[in-house]
């Protein structure tokens, strides 16, 4: 994809799942990364499998100053940030009615304000120079689902976010997107797949909602997202990318 090779792009939560695949897609065309996630280990996992040039920044992205650690690590390493992609998120799933008020400030810390915080710091790293913003939301961002209210509410604050950047940011020629994934394989994914009765009946019944009919992998999510960081989407921004097979679209 056009523009991506040497373009220096942050990755948060990169250290599993959906952004590991954005970290390996990404080092595929030649990008300069910054991953970031919680646990050392595992954002080490993924280094591993990278053979272009990288950093990794450990970290809670709720605490204070985290963003601009993440974001002073790429202008101290390259001079310079052309991407970031808002990945890092915390899943919740618990009845609307017995959901904690330490719950919600939880869900919203990590999944919008942490998000928020990334981009403000990465969109004034790149005010002189543009750049592209891609946050990660949901279908939930769109659609009710029973047990993730607030999880919902979250990506649904995010997507907004997103929109009003975009048009607040346009003359800086920053771009932010967003992408929202559907039902995806990931770790967590498979995890959970693992703990029904009957896993191969319960996915079947999960593909049979979607109207392409299959679940999509974390590749399909990692290639809208370079889409969006490269120059093949030069004219493209506030828009909200469903990758989940049509099924919001139903």
């Amino acid at each position: 994809m056009r523009g991506l090779g040497g373009a220096v792009v942050v990755v948060t939560g990169a250290s599993s799942g959906i952004g590991a695949e954005v970290a390996r897609r990404l080092d595929q065309e030649g990008a300069a990364l910054v991953l970031c996630g919680r646990s050392e280990e595992r954002l080490q996992r993924v280094c591993g499998e990278l053979t272009g040039d990288h950093v990794a920044v450990a970290g809670d992205l709720t605490a204070t100053g985290e963003a601009d650690r993440v974001v002073t690590t790429a202008l101290e390493w390259r001079g310079r940030l052309n991407g970031l992609v808002n990945n890092a998120a915390l899943d919740h799933v618990a009845p609307l009615l017995e959901t904690t008020d330490a719950e919600m400030r939880e869900v919203f810390e990590v999944n919008v304000f942490a998000a928020a915080r990334m981009l403000q710091r990465g969109a004034a790293a790149m005010s002189e120079s543009g750049g592209s913003i891609v946050n990660v939301t949901s279908r939930l961002a769109t659609i009710g689902v029973p047990m993730m209210a607030f999880y919902g509410a979250a990506k649904g604050a995010v997507a907004a976010l997103t929109r009003g950047a975009a048009i607040e940011l346009a003359p800086q020629g920053i771009r932010v997107n967003s992408v929202a994934p559907g039902m995806t394989r990931t770790p967590l994914y498979d995890e959970w797949l693992a703990s029904l009765p009957d896993p191969a009946a319960s996915e079947a019944e999960v593909a049979a909602k979607i109207p392409l009919g299959e679940i999509a992998d974390s590749g399909d999510v990692a290639a809208a997202i370079a889409f969006l960081l490269s120059e093949d989407s030069k004219h493209i921004t506030g828009a909200n990318l469903p990758v989940d097979g049509g099924y919001t679209a139903a």
